[in-house]
């Protein structure tokens, strides 16, 4: 069975820093492509950031770049999104995501249920 867990979220201030984790199991995060997004209310969901495999190739929205990071330890099989000076705008719920393409070419998209976090000013 495969579970996908986050963690780390939480309230932070603008101009401090918060880290994410998103911790797989029943899957290998070397083997999938993992990214964060995030909802905020009233919102749709928007890609944050992503890590290829198997190279690690990362990716991120064009306003996140230099701010956050994101990061893969195969050994621990978890993902991370490191925030640096959040701001108010990036209150949303975060969510972890691996996704890959089966044998049978059909897409495989497994989700997390999601870490809050509220940036205040």
């Amino acid at each position: 069975q495969v579970q996908i867990v986050e963690s780390g979220g939480g309230l932070v201030q603008t101009g401090g820093s918060l880290r994410l984790s998103c911790a797989a199991s029943g899957i290998a995060v070397s083997s999938y492509s993992m990214s964060w997004y995030r909802q905020a209310p009233g919102k749709e969901r928007e890609l944050v950031a992503s890590i290829s495999n198997p190279a690690g190739i990362t990716n991120y929205a064009d306003t996140l770049r230099g701010r956050f990071t994101i990061s893969r330890d195969n050994d621990k099989n978890t993902v991370y999104l490191q925030m640096n000076s959040p701001k108010p705008e990036d209150t949303a719920v975060y969510y972890c995501n691996a996704h890959r393409i089966s044998t049978f070419r059909t897409p495989l998209d497994y989700w997390g249920q999601g870490t809050q976090v509220t940036v205040s000013s």
